[in-house]
């Protein structure tokens, strides 16, 4: 019997699939250990602290290493994957519809890689006591630190823009993912009566509104007191994250408004620590919100990484 090898691109397709049709953990977690004929291996994967993707890059990885072993609950991931077609379990974090539109997008990208697949899986239930020898080794995988890279290299590619809408219209997109990856519920630009609003995202159970700017000039206590103005105007306890690539100004720093208090800064050189894979995004935040907590100080440069 000869065993189609799973393709590079139809294992990245499942990755993402993966990824994106269930939000919480817990429910990607068991619905891959019941799809799975040998579920031990889901078991070696840090599922409480790894963002959802690079817990599934890895499970895949290791999977596709050892195809001898995997291969039938390879292409039962498959199968099943691309044959959700209720993505009602999303409505509750999905507001905007976002996350859907994402999990669909996903899983429509799987079927067009798995024609072909299902065939051979077939022919392996029928000898399930065979062993399949010599499945050469998946080289070229999509992990976590390579998505991670990709975004650093966007961002290398943005900072020589000299298209400065251009430019900021593509941070925002850029920034959309970068916390997508890090599972922290981001949601693309939006506008509501009166304001403009960068994006929003959910970090250790509080709610943050994002404002990001990539200008010559550094950023003022005024563009600090109006971004306050936002964020008072949400819930009570809705925070913000301010992101200048170009950093602030020392009455920023020094200003003693409380309307600042519900806020911290990012600057260039935090991102890059992020993109660099030195620390992970929320890592960052949460180490700049206990300072800003422990010392009043909103902007707190993170040295010795």
């Amino acid at each position: 019997m000869k065993v189609q090898k799973i393709s590079t691109q139809t294992l990245i397709a499942l990755k993402d699939a993966l990824a994106n049709v269930y939000w919480r953990k817990k429910e990607l977690r068991q619905f891959i250990e019941l799809t799975m004929e040998n579920p031990y291996i889901v078991s070696t994967i840090d599922w409480q602290e790894n963002p959802k993707y690079e817990s599934v890059s890895q499970l895949i990885d290791r999977m596709a290493a050892r195809q001898d072993m995997y291969l039938n609950d390879l292409l039962k991931l498959l199968q099943e994957t691309s044959n959700i077609n209720d993505f009602s379990h999303l409505k509750y974090w999905d507001d905007k519809g976002d996350l859907t539109k994402r999990a669909k997008e996903a899983v429509e990208k799987l079927r067009a890689q798995t024609k072909g697949y299902f065939d051979t899986m077939q022919e392996l239930n029928k000898a399930a006591e065979k062993r399949v020898e010599n499945i050469e080794k998946v080289k070229q995988t999509i992990s976590f630190g390579e998505k991670l890279e990709e975004l650093k290299r966007q961002f290398l590619d943005l900072a020589i823009s000299t298209d400065a809408q251009k430019r900021g219209f593509q941070l925002e997109k850029l920034l959309n993912e970068l916390f997508h990856l890090f599972d922290m519920f981001p949601k693309a630009a939006f506008k509501i009566t009166g304001e403009q609003i960068d994006g929003s995202f959910t970090f250790d159970n509080d709610d943050y509104i994002l404002e990001a700017k990539w200008q010559k000039a550094q950023i003022n206590a005024g563009d600090l007191y109006k971004f306050g103005g936002k964020i008072s105007g949400k819930l009570k306890n809705t925070l913000g994250l301010f992101i200048s690539l170009d950093g602030y100004s020392t009455e920023c720093t020094e200003t003693g408004s409380s309307i600042v208090k519900s806020m911290i800064l990012m600057d260039g050189q935090d991102l890059m620590m992020v993109l660099d894979g030195r620390i992970r995004l929320n890592e960052m935040i949460f180490i700049k919100r206990r300072h800003a907590s422990d010392t009043g100080e909103i902007y707190h440069r993170i040295s010795g990484l």
